[in-house]
């Protein structure tokens, strides 16, 4: 499943997306285009990881409102890059921390629980 946001987003619409993502879904990733077409190595890798533990995740495309969507994504995670991981509303990280994560044989844990 992905979202695919309009085109024309402010910063509040993306904030209330943002709301509305995180608390309808178990596991999102904020990324660079899209689970079939990601759009930098970074939110490959973050596919990647995630895809080998779990099924079922939401993806949302944050390219047609960068901007808007980092400084929304900043409120709930204090990060401001991209990729960022969600689960169960609580920010796991970035390709990084997800890396991080399966090294130790704990993501699919943090995925799951």
């Amino acid at each position: 499943m992905t979202f695919q946001p309009d085109s024309d987003l402010d910063a509040e619409s993306v904030e209330k997306q943002v709301d509305e993502t995180l608390d309808s879904n178990d596991v999102v990733l904020f990324m660079k285009g899209n689970r079939l077409m990601p759009q930098c190595g970074y939110s490959s890798k973050a596919v990647e990881l995630i895809g080998s533990h779990v099924e079922e995740f939401e993806t949302v495309d944050v390219l047609p409102a960068l901007d808007e969507y980092r400084a929304a994504l900043e409120a709930h995670s204090g990060w401001e890059t991209i990729p960022q991981t969600y689960v169960d509303g609580e920010f796991i990280g970035g390709s990084d921390i997800l890396e991080e994560l399966e090294e130790r044989g704990e993501l699919e844990t943090e995925l799951t629980a």
